[in-house]
């Protein structure tokens, strides 16, 4: 971010940006772990759950320090959201080839949320939409559902006493995705709408002559 008053701009050597660029080195690592074995091994899906869990952890972490320091950066804006959309959309791609997510979920989804990505870092030079609370209740939801379904909670070399405790958080795991991808829908309805909404007010403003 620029500085202002003559303020130095922050540097991208910085904490909150080292966060991100984890969250994006961590992308294969998660993918491999879920599918070792087709997705069949316990061991392994635990693996994912714990890299899983560190991404979105340092997603919010980077996201706080950023603010609360001043270290937010054009870089920062940049591989920010290209970090949470890479983990979040391996999740789905992986959940899917493993059959714990149906594919026209993953695409409808990953279609919503790289569009409005690329728009947000290509289009919007002059529009600027705040990140709403829905977005961020989207964001957690979505978290919460994917990393219960990274769980082994099916796996048949469970337990016996764990067996109906994971097939009763396989299905809330389940519910929360419903919940989570209608959240997503909605919100990407609220940022296309907002984006518009803006754009046409520039236009309006742009086409309205100076007063004397």
């Amino acid at each position: 971010m620029s500085g202002t008053d003559g303020a130095a701009a922050p540097s991208n050597w910085n904490l909150p940006n080292a966060l991100t660029v984890l969250r994006i080195v961590l992308v294969p690592f998660f993918g491999a772990a879920l599918l070792v074995d087709g997705g069949d091994s316990a061991t392994w899906r635990l693996v994912a759950f714990g890299l899983f869990a560190v991404a979105m952890i340092t997603d919010k972490v980077d996201g706080d320090l950023a603010r609360s320091r001043g270290l937010v950066t054009d870089f920062g804006k940049i591989a920010d959201p290209i970090a949470d959309k890479a983990i979040t959309g391996m999740a789905f791609i992986g959940l899917s080839l493993v059959g714990e997510v149906w594919w026209w979920v993953t695409a409808l989804v990953l279609l919503r949320e790289w569009s409005v990505t690329l728009l947000r870092l290509s289009v919007l030079k002059r529009v600027v939409i705040a990140a709403a609370d829905l977005g961020k209740l989207k964001t957690t939801v979505q978290a919460l559902a994917l990393g219960g379904l990274t769980l082994p909670l099916l796996d048949p070399d469970l337990p016996e006493s764990l067996v109906v405790p994971g097939e009763v958080f396989w299905w809330v795991s389940q519910a929360a995705l419903v919940v989570a991808v209608a959240l997503t829908l909605w919100s990407g309805y609220e940022f296309f709408r907002g984006v518009w909404r803006q754009r046409h007010q520039l236009r309006g403003a742009s086409a309205t002559p100076p007063t004397a």
